[in-house]
C-alpha cells in the first residue's frame, strides 16, 4: 500500500510564504515523479508542478511560475513545495501525487497522470 502524506498548510497574509511537504511511502515504491495539484472551492483540480524522479525535469504552471519552487528531500519520495509571494487566488487544498502513469508528462497535468494521492493540506491566503 502506497501512502502519500502532505503537511505544511496554513493561513497566511498575501505576500508571505509557506513550504509544503510531501512524503510517499510503500513497500514497492521507488523514486518516482512527484507532483502538486490544487483545488479551490468550486473549481477543477489544477496541476501546478511536478519534478522527475532524477530531479532534472521540473514543470510549473503559469499561475505559479516564478513564485513556487520544488526540491526533493534527502529521503526518497520526499518533496517540498516552496510557495513565495502568495496571493489570495492561491487559496486552495493542495494535493501531492506520485506514481506517474506515463512519461514524459506533457502539461497541462491531469489527475490521471498519477496513481497515488494524499488527502491534501489547506492553504488560505488573505488579502
Amino acid at each position: 500500500l502506497v501512502q502519500v502524506v502532505e503537511s505544511g498548510g496554513g493561513s497566511v497574509q498575501a505576500g508571505e510564504s509557506l513550504r509544503l511537504s510531501c512524503t510517499a511511502s510503500g513497500a514497492t515504491l521507488t523514486a518516482d515523479t512527484m507532483g502538486w495539484f490544487r483545488q479551490a472551492p468550486g473549481k477543477m483540480r489544477e496541476g501546478i508542478a511536478y519534478i522527475s524522479a532524477d530531479g532534472d525535469t521540473r514543470y510549473f504552471a503559469d499561475s505559479v511560475r516564478g513564485r513556487f519552487s520544488l526540491s526533493r528531500g534527502v529521503a526518497e519520495n520526499t518533496l517540498y513545495l516552496q510557495m513565495n509571494s502568495l496571493k489570495p487566488e492561491d487559496t486552495a487544498m493542495y494535493y501531492c501525487a506520485t506514481g506517474s502513469t506515463r512519461w514524459p508528462l506533457i502539461p497541462p497535468l491531469r489527475e490521471g497522470d498519477f496513481r497515488y494521492w494524499g488527502q491534501g493540506t489547506q492553504v488560505t491566503v488573505s488579502a
